[in-house]
């Protein structure tokens, strides 16, 4: 059974900041993850803003799948690489939204080839909004 929204009031600096807090339920928010080729980011943040999805969170990580790492012979010297530079994106979206973002992304990020990424999909338990009086808007 869903929590109902809480309102709580603190002051920080003299300056009056409002907590609310709710249950994913009520909100039926769902996380993206997506692991992709960083040379892909730039291209998949502008597909994601055309489609009306602005909002994300970018990490530079490092990484390997299934191919565990890279092997490259430059200049007759073998060279391996266990662990490669990928971005990790995080959204938080409806439920309703995310088989669109999902699609955005793969037609942006797939090249076709081995170590194109991975996406993960989790369900947010709880919500956390900050509203300073200040700035008057919502902010996460």
């Amino acid at each position: 059974m869903p929590r109902s929204h809480r309102e709580l009031t603190q002051t920080e600096n003299g300056q009056e900041m409002g907590i609310t807090t709710a249950t994913a339920e009520e909100y039926n928010l769902k996380k993206i993850e997506a692991v992709i080729r960083s040379e892909k980011f730039g291209y998949v943040k502008d597909a994601l803003a055309k489609a009306g999805y602005t909002s994300l969170t970018m990490y530079e990580v490092k990484g390997r799948g299934k191919q565990s790492g890279i092997v490259e012979t430059i200049d007759g010297k073998t060279i391996r690489a266990d662990l490669l530079p990928k971005t990790k994106i995080e959204m938080v979206a409806d439920d309703k939204e995310i088989e669109k973002i999902i699609k955005v992304i793969i037609t942006t990020a797939e090249t076709g080839t081995i170590g194109d990424g991975k996406i993960f999909v989790s369900t947010i338990d709880d919500v956390v909004r900050i509203r300073t009086g200040e700035r008057g808007s919502d902010a996460i």
